[in-house]
């Protein structure tokens, strides 16, 4: 059966994102630099490589923040992994839209997007972009792991992960020290 995994990359100080995201800076200010351990080029990049496979692997589908589909959709080239279902959470629901690479985006509520994309993933997960639908995600007991990558950077500012919501999380397996740009960390959502 599927889960639905937030996979992040985050700041030290928890942010997800620069300040000022914008169109032309989707991640805001500085906010690249997260996702720069992606490109495996540390002395141990092979581990970081090797752990994006795993991600990319496990997607079946993906539940999309708005806010996140709306920066996204032009620098993805469609939806985030090609050929993917992917499920927009919005009030301003409108017809499916086929992303140039194969993939659909559907626009539903928070529950129905969830549903679907569980449907849609079969034995894959769901995966989860966005701050701000993972919030509602946590807050609606929806959300079964967080899957972070932690980078040794202190932004000062951006986009929080969680922002002030409570959770228990249990530690699935051992934290991966990736290069000396990153760790992994993967943990299980204590439901209530």
């Amino acid at each position: 059966m599927s889960k639905v995994v937030l996979d992040v990359s985050m700041s030290l100080d928890g942010f997800t994102a620069g300040p000022n995201v914008r169109k032309e800076e989707p991640m805001g200010d500085g906010g690249e630099r997260l996702h720069e351990w992606m490109a495996g080029k540390g002395p141990d990049g092979g581990v970081d490589l090797d752990i994006r496979r795993q991600v990319d692997a496990a997607v079946g589908a993906a539940v999309i923040g708005r806010s996140t589909f709306d920066l996204g959709v032009v620098p993805w080239g469609g939806t985030p992994w090609p050929g993917v279902p992917s499920f927009v959470v919005t009030h301003r629901t409108r017809e499916d839209l086929l992303g140039d690479n194969g993939g659909t985006f559907a626009f539903d509520g928070l529950e129905a997007a969830v549903r679907r994309a569980k449907d849609a993933a079969g034995d894959k997960d769901v995966l989860v972009l966005g701050a701000d639908v993972a919030r509602q995600l946590l807050r609606a007991g929806l959300l079964d792991e967080v899957w972070l990558h932690i980078v040794p950077l202190l932004m000062g500012a951006g986009t929080p992960l969680f922002a002030g919501e409570r959770a228990e999380l249990i530690p699935e397996g051992r934290a991966v020290a990736g290069t000396e740009s990153v760790t992994h960390l993967r943990y299980r959502v204590l439901k209530p």
